[in-house]
């Protein structure tokens, strides 16, 4: 199946993760090198900085990003959303409150919930990126903020070279050894290569409704942060 197919194709995505539930957490630490946890711990510091009192962590998985965010926000009221029940389990196991199963692109939540939205590694698999971010815009207040963590490309020739070799032929074969699922680390590869990065990125943000910081490469851009603001009617900020 295509890359563009995959992305298209929200049963695809749950099944993949459901077959590897029970083993994502190892896997991830272990390919990363432990590096997620740096990676959350920065998306969450980052969220505390705008004081939020109501958290949606979407595509939350197995609830690591839920977990930093309550331990950086402790007066927040943290939600964590996944549309895939064997991570939900996982995530409930860990202790993560007020799980909810929803799909991205239709949230049952009400206008304007949430002051921080986060996504982890999670935008990139949802059937439409466009419409997931809107539904993210219609769920927060104006002024509030969405982040958006995920994979990227590195800018650098030589060291893209190497990440390229890594991403297509080396991690696949291992993770499929640790989960058993090798499709879901090939396709993992090809989601990172059409997933938009940078100011593509930014330009998706500003045109569902957000003012974008710039944008936070980490580890030799590897994973990149993205920040944006709810902008009210007119391009307005309501409030302070």
């Amino acid at each position: 199946m295509s890359t563009l197919l995959q992305q298209q194709d929200p049963q695809f995505v749950k099944s993949t993760f459901t077959a590897i539930a029970a083993r994502y957490d190892f896997a991830n630490h272990l390919l990363s090198g432990g590096l997620d946890y740096y990676w959350r711990f920065r998306v969450a510091r980052l969220g505390a900085r705008h004081a939020q009192q109501r958290i949606l962590d979407l595509a939350t998985g197995s609830g690591d990003l839920a977990i930093a965010l309550k331990k950086a926000c402790p007066a927040a009221s943290v939600t964590a959303a996944d549309f895939c029940l064997p991570m939900l389990a996982q995530a409930q196991r860990k202790g993560v409150p007020s799980l909810v199963q929803a799909d991205a692109l239709a949230l049952p939540f009400a206008d304007a919930s949430f002051d921080l939205v986060t996504v982890a590694f999670g935008l990139r698999n949802m059937a439409d990126w466009k419409a997931a971010v809107l539904e993210m815009r219609r769920v927060l207040v104006d002024g509030g903020h969405l982040i958006v963590l995920d994979f990227s490309l590195p800018e650098n020739p030589a060291i893209l070279s190497i990440y390229r070799y890594y991403l297509h032929h080396v991690l696949p074969r291992i993770a499929g050894a640790l989960t058993r699922s090798k499709d879901a680390y090939q396709y993992l590869g090809e989601s990172i290569e059409s997933f938009p990065r940078g100011l593509s990125m930014n330009a998706l943000l500003r045109s569902c409704g957000f003012h974008c910081e710039p944008s936070r490469a980490m580890t030799l851009g590897i994973v990149t942060v993205y920040c944006g603001m709810a902008i009210g009617p007119g391009g307005v900020n309501l409030q302070s």
